[in-house]
């Protein structure tokens, strides 16, 4: 059978069954939390299919074996190997707690927590604008292995993958999402090293490989002897690498962030990065390194380097060609959802930061859950037109991927130093992060246009890199910091002094979920339904008031809470049943829950709708009951709450 005709119907079947997850999931989207953040309900193992999803990207699909036929497989897996580790495992081993606790939706919604509202205005922006970068170069890439492959006109690929994309994102959101990247991941798993497996049995082990590289060596040297540089400030390198595929394109992208946010708990957010990390290393960079080597032994003389006429990063789809077409054509596909997974993702990334963090904020703080989400939706569709203007960015995927990261890097420094350093402050923080994307954005202008071009010397993002945070450092010394990070301030009340506050109704109601036993900021910020700016000012009026106590001041200690002795003096009076209670870290809701929970999922459902709680009130008592040890959490997608015998010894007790 003719390949166009295969991988039409293979193309058919993969658009279908995306749009049915989107389909499928609309009945578990009824507000805005439940669109962009998937009411904090995705368990361990659909986080780890969506963090692989991410990685799985159409550049991983590029990047993996063109890096093995310029660097060898050496330079791939040192590519590979920093993206997975540096970035995936090592920002979910130290964010993952942070990320979770602080209770932000967004990266700029934490940053105005941490900062204050400009800085949110500022980076809110720029997100959108490198999460729209993102997304167009994983659709370029896309079309770019499609069109080589079958050739189709660019226009009509670009405007299919777009269709299929925007078609169940926006139907429902992060939990399409969550669906559509275990299904992409599974078809990855299959397709990634079975086409090794059928090049190892076409063309031979590695004394093949070996003999047909040109006289270098497979395994440290590209085919024409280029050897993957180190420490070199210019790309590629691994210390650029590490910036922009760590710091970068993770720390700093909001769509990771809504993965740790979206998790059930910090442990499973953090086992899941780990995983994931785990997953890609072994599953996809080893055998894309394997499969790039393949490509440059078995038909070196198509590629550029060797006088040929495509790119060494088209290794995957140019290679695929020469098996058969059923096999072929299931090898694109593979490529294809690894490009869709990342893109959908990024689309959701840049539409929860223009909804949490611009309408929601500045064009409609008014709104209800229902025109929240409408709005969602509609943000989506601009979204897409505006990354629809990317795909046809002047340079290609290379430059377009340069211009998205030049948005990301001040993130992750502003990130880094919120968690680390007290004294960093809002003019701090403004400053660097607004000098150093102007200074990324006007280089990749210069770089464009043919003026100057600073990759001569070095990549853009380590200038972006070094501006911020000099800067900021500059900057933060010239203005005092806030309160807690003050010289006199320490973070223990009989230690360090407080002063008198004038608590008010939102401060009250904080005080009281403290009171309870809710000790991270995400429960109350989920409890009350509010954006965090609200939950931030109760809590910092609460702790300068000697109320309550952080645990800590950096870190996720800086965003852990208890209820001091003085918070009694403006909270009501307890009888002695809601003493006892408070001490288990339960109330007469509580237990109405667990007594529901005890009984079946039905009950849950009636006593949810009873209590008139949102899906984010929902997770705040469920985490904190879990917590307790009072319930498990269960279910692949949707949660299943199982009573513990804990939690029916508090049913009898409270009965």
């Amino acid at each position: 059978m003719d390949t166009q005709i295969v991988f039409s119907i293979m193309f058919v079947i993969f658009a279908l069954i995306m749009v049915s997850a989107g389909i499928f999931t609309k009945k578990w989207v009824s507000e805005t939390s439940d669109y962009i953040l998937a009411g904090r309900e995705v368990s361990l193992l659909i986080n780890i299919m969506g963090g692989s999803a991410i990685g799985f990207a159409g550049t991983t699909v590029s990047l993996a074996p063109g890096y093995a036929i310029l660097y060898g497989i050496k330079g791939s897996l040192i590519w590979g190997c920093i993206y997975s580790a540096f970035g995936l495992i090592l920002y979910g081993l130290l964010f993952s707690n942070f990320v979770r606790r602080c209770g932000a939706q967004t990266l700029p919604e934490y940053l105005e927590m941490r900062y204050d509202g400009r800085v949110r205005n500022v980076v809110a922006c720029g997100t959108i604008v490198g999460l729209c970068g993102i997304l167009a170069n994983n659709i370029v890439t896309c079309v770019g292995i499609v069109s080589g492959f079958v050739g189709w006109p660019q226009e009509i690929v670009i405007a299919i993958v777009f269709g299929i994309i925007l078609c169940f994102t926006y139907i429902s959101g992060l939990w399409a999402a969550t669906v559509t990247d275990f299904f992409q991941v599974c078809i990855g798993i299959i397709a990634v090293p079975l086409f090794l497996k059928m090049s190892v049995d076409k063309f031979g082990g590695m004394e093949f490989l070996h003999s047909n590289w040109g006289g270098a060596n497979v395994f440290t040297e590209g085919i024409t002897g280029g050897v993957m540089p180190i420490m070199s400030i210019k790309y590629p390198s691994a210390l650029t690498f590490a910036l922009l595929f760590g710091a970068a394109l993770v720390w700093g992208n909001n769509y990771y962030w809504l993965k740790i946010a979206s998790c059930r708990n910090e442990k499973i957010a953090k086992n899941s990065f780990a995983l994931a990390g785990i997953l890609l290393i072994v599953v996809f960079m080893i055998p894309l390194a394997f499969v790039g080597a393949y490509a440059g032994a078995a038909i070196p003389e198509v590629f550029t380097i060797c006088g040929g006429k495509i790119m060494p990063t088209a290794a995957y789809g140019i290679f695929a060609s020469l098996f058969p077409p059923v096999v072929s054509s299931f090898f694109i596909i593979g490529s294809v959802a690894a490009s869709i997974s990342t893109a959908s993702t990024a689309t959701l990334g840049a539409t929860s930061t223009a909804t949490r963090d611009i309408y929601q904020r500045i064009i409609n703080p008014d709104a209800d859950s229902k025109k929240t989400l409408k709005a969602s939706k509609i943000i989506m569709l601009l979204v897409g037109v505006f990354t629809w203007i990317l795909c046809y960015f002047p340079g290609g995927p290379i430059y377009l991927f340069a211009f998205a990261n030049a948005w990301l890097v001040p993130p992750a420094v502003l990130l880094c130093f919120g968690a680390i350093w007290p004294k960093f402050n809002s003019n701090g923080a403004l400053w660097g992060v607004s000098l150093g994307t102007i200074a990324m954005a006007v280089l990749t202008l210069t770089e464009l246009l043919g003026i100057y071009s600073i990759s001569k010397w070095t990549h853009l993002a380590i200038v972006g890199f070094l501006i911020t945070v000099i800067v900021g450092a500059i900057a933060s010394s010239m203005k005092p910091s806030k309160y807690y990070g003050q010289k006199d301030w320490n973070y223990k009340v009989s230690e360090g002094k407080r002063e008198k506050v004038s608590l008010d109704e939102i401060d009250i109601s904080v005080l009281e979920l403290i009171r309870n036993g809710h000790k991270y900021m995400a429960d109350i910020t989920d409890a009350l339904g509010v954006d965090s700016k609200a939950s931030t000012l109760a809590v910092e009026k609460l702790d300068r008031g000697g109320y309550i106590e952080r645990a800590g001041l950096t870190g996720s200690k800086f965003y852990e809470f208890h209820a001091t002795e003085k918070a009694n003096e403006v909270l009501p009076e307890l009888n002695d049943k809601e003493a006892e209670m408070i001490k288990d870290g339960l109330n007469e809701q509580y237990v109405g829950f667990l007594k529901a929970a005890d009984k079946s999922p039905e009950h849950v459902n009636e006593y949810i709708k009873k209590q008139q709680w949102n899906s984010l009130k929902v997770s705040s008592v469920t985490s904190h009951l879990t917590r307790l040890g009072y319930i498990l959490e269960k279910g692949l997608f949707k949660i299943k709450i199982v009573v513990t015998p804990k939690g029916r010894e508090a049913i009898k007790k409270y009965a």
